[in-house]
C-alpha cells in the first residue's frame, strides 16, 4: 500500500533518519519523527497516521509500549515494534498491546517492507470486517422476518426483534430454553401440536418447511398464522453446529390470497393460481437455501463473539471470520481467473529473467512461512544458468500456486525443494523447473488433480482448506506459455515438473 502515512518513533536520530529514508524509498510518506512516547502520542493524534513504527526503549518516563497503549486508546492505528530487545518480559508486555508486528534490530529492508504491507492489508481487512459485522447485525435486526437460532442441543441462542414481537418472548428470557417452548406451533384447523422444525433440522441436516395452516401460539396464548423455513448452520467442514428458523406473520398475506382465490374461482382460473403458488414455493426454497443459510452461519459467529467479547475466544472467532472472508475472496478471484483463462488468452509479455536472482525473490515470502511450520525450503540452481525469455507474471503465478500447495501439504519437519536445470542439447533449449515436497499423493488421485474443484478425498488429514482451483489455473497458465507440466508421487515425495522454452 504505497503512499501510506507512517509515524516513526525512534530516539536515536541517525536510526530514525535511516528509517525515514528507507520508508520513503518504498513509496511511503513519513511526515514526522517522534523521539519520546509523549511526543508520539501528540503527533499521532494530530496527523492520524496509517501505521506507527515504534521503538520500545525511548527517552523519558514513557517507553514505546506505554505510548502504544495510549495511542490505541484514542486511535485505531496499527503498531509495529522495532527493538533490539527480545527478552521474555518485554515480549509479554508488548503482546498485551496486540501489535501487528515485532521486528528485532537489525532487520532487512525486505523484511520491514513485507511487515508493513502485511500490517496495512490486515488492518484494512479488520476495518472492513468491523463494518460488515455492524452491517450484518443491523440487517438481522431490521429485516421484516422473525429469526430464531439454536445450538446443537436445541437451546435458543438468538432472537431478533421481530421474533420477540411475534412470540411474545424477549431474547434474554428465551435464550437457553428449548425451541419448542418459545416457538409453540400447531395446526390452525385441528390445533394439534406440530413438532419444532429446529429439532427436525438438527436430526436430518436438511432444510425444513412448515406445513400449511400452521399457527404460532404466542406467550400470552394468541394465535398468529405463520410461514417459515428452518435450515442447518454448518461450519467449514460441513458439520452441523446449530439451526436457524426464519418465519413471518402471514395474516395479511393469507387475506390477500383468500381474496385472490375467490376472484380466481369466479373467473375459473384455478390453473393459474396453482402456477403462482408453485412459483412462490420455488422462490422461498431458493431464498432459504441460497441466502439464509450463509447469513445464519455468519450471524451465529457474530452472536458468539458478542457473548464473549474481550476474551481469547472472541479473538479466535474473529480470526476464523477473517479467514473465511479471505477464503471466499480467494475462491472468487480463482473462479474469475479460471473463467478468463478458459474464455480467452492472457496477453504474453516476455521478459529476460535472470533465474538466480528472480527465483530468490519469488521464494522469499515463503521462507518465513516454512520456518513457522518447521519446514525447510531449498533452492537448487546450476552455475551459469542462461537468461530465460518468458512472461514473469504468469511464471510467478504458476510457481506461487505450486509452492502454496507444497507448503500446505508438507508436514512439520518436511522438505520442499525447488530445482532448475537447463538442457541446451535439444532445439529449442529447455528450462526444467521442479518443485518437490515430502508428502505423497495416492496413485489413484494423480490423474484427477488438475480437474476443477477436485480435492484428494483424505486431504482433511492435513487440516488444509482449498477450493480445488489452484492446479487447474496452473495448467491453464502453463498452456499460455506453450509449456507442459507433469506430476509424479512415490516413496513419500511428490514432484511437479514444469518444462518450458523461450517465448
Amino acid at each position: 500500500m504505497t503512499n501510506a502515512k507512517i509515524l516513526v518513533v525512534e530516539d536515536e536520530a541517525i536510526v530514525a533518519k535511516d528509517l525515514q529514508y528507507r520508508l520513503r524509498k518504498f513509496g511511503y510518506r513519513v511526515p514526522a519523527i517522534a523521539s519520546s512516547g509523549e511526543e508520539a502520542i501528540n503527533i499521532a493524534i494530530e496527523i492520524s497516521p496509517d501505521l506507527v513504527l515504534m521503538d520500545i526503549k525511548l527517552k523519558g518516563s514513557m517507553d514505546g509500549i506505554e505510548a502504544a497503549q495510549e495511542i490505541y486508546k484514542h486511535l485505531d492505528i496499527p503498531v509495529i515494534y522495532l527493538t533490539a530487545y527480545a527478552d521474555e518480559n518485554t515480549l509479554e508486555r508488548a503482546k498485551i498491546t496486540e501489535p501487528f508486528g515485532y521486528l528485532i534490530k537489525p532487520f532487512k529492508e525486505r523484511e520491514l517492507q513485507t511487515n508493513i504491507e502485511i500490517t496495512l492489508t490486515k488492518h484494512g481487512l479488520e476495518r472492513e470486517l468491523k463494518v460488515n459485522k455492524k452491517w450484518l447485525d443491523a440487517l438481522l435486526r431490521s429485516i421484516g422476518d422473525g429469526v430464531i437460532a439454536s445450538d446443537l442441543q436445541d437451546l435458543i441462542t438468538f432472537m431478533n426483534p421481530v421474533a420477540e414481537k411475534l412470540t411474545g418472548w424477549k431474547q434474554q428470557e428465551a435464550c437457553g430454553r428449548n425451541s419448542s417452548e418459545v416457538f409453540n406451533i400447531a395446526n390452525a384447523k385441528t390445533h394439534n401440536p406440530i413438532g419444532s422444525p429446529i429439532i427436525k433440522v438438527l436430526q436430518d441436516g436438511s432444510i425444513v418447511n412448515l406445513p400449511a395452516e400452521t399457527v404460532l401460539i404466542t406467550k400470552d396464548g394468541a394465535e398468529i398464522p405463520i410461514d417459515d423455513s428452518a435450515a442447518p448452520i454448518k461450519d467449514d467442514k460441513d458439520n452441523i453446529t446449530g439451526a436457524v428458523l426464519v418465519f413471518r406473520d402471514t395474516t395479511e398475506r393469507k387475506r390477500a390470497i383468500e381474496a385472490r382465490q375467490k376472484q380466481i374461482e369466479q373467473e375459473q382460473l384455478v390453473v393459474q393460481l396453482e402456477e403462482i403458488n408453485q412459483l412462490k414455493n420455488d422462490f422461498l426454497n431458493l431464498v432459504s437455501h441460497e441466502l439464509r443459510s450463509p447469513l445464519s452461519n455468519m450471524k451465529m459467529m457474530i452472536q458468539i463473539i458478542q457473548a464473549s467479547l474481550g476474551t481469547e475466544e472472541a479473538q479466535r472467532y474473529l480470526e476464523l471470520m477473517e479467514s473465511e472472508c479471505d477464503r471466499e475472496l480467494g475462491l472468487i478471484n480463482n473462479l474469475l481467473d479460471l473463467q478468463r483463462l478458459e474464455s480467452s488468452s492472457y496477453p504474453i509479455v516476455p521478459d529476460a529473467l535472470l533465474l538466480q536472482q528472480w527465483l530468490s525473490w519469488v521464494i522469499e515470502p515463503f521462507q518465513i512461512r516454512v520456518q513457522e511450520h518447521q519446514q525447510t525450503l531449498q533452492l537448487n540452481l546450476p552455475a551459469n544458468l542462461p537468461p530465460l525469455l518468458s512472461d514473469s507474471i504468469i511464471l510467478e503465478r504458476i510457481l506461487v500456486e505450486l509452492l502454496n500447495n507444497a507448503c500446505k501439504y508438507t508436514p512439520a519437519g518436511g522438505e520442499i525443494i525447488l530445482s532448475v536445470s537447463h538442457n541446451s542439447l535439444e532445439a529449442p533449449a529447455k528450462t526444467i523447473i521442479t518443485i518437490s515436497n515430502s508428502a505423497e499423493i495416492p496413485v489413484t488421485d494423480l490423474p484427477r488433480i488438475f480437474e476443477k474443484f477436485y480435492r484428494i478425498p483424505n486431504a482433511d488429514i492435513w487440516n488444509q482448506g482449498g477450493s480445488g482451483l489452484g492446479l487447474p489455473i496452473v495448467q491453464k497458465l502453463v498452456e499460455q506459455l506453450q509449456a507442459n507440466i507433469q506430476v509424479e508421487s512415490s516413496n513419500g515425495w511428490t514432484k511437479f515438473t514444469f518444462t518450458l522454452t523461450d517465448l
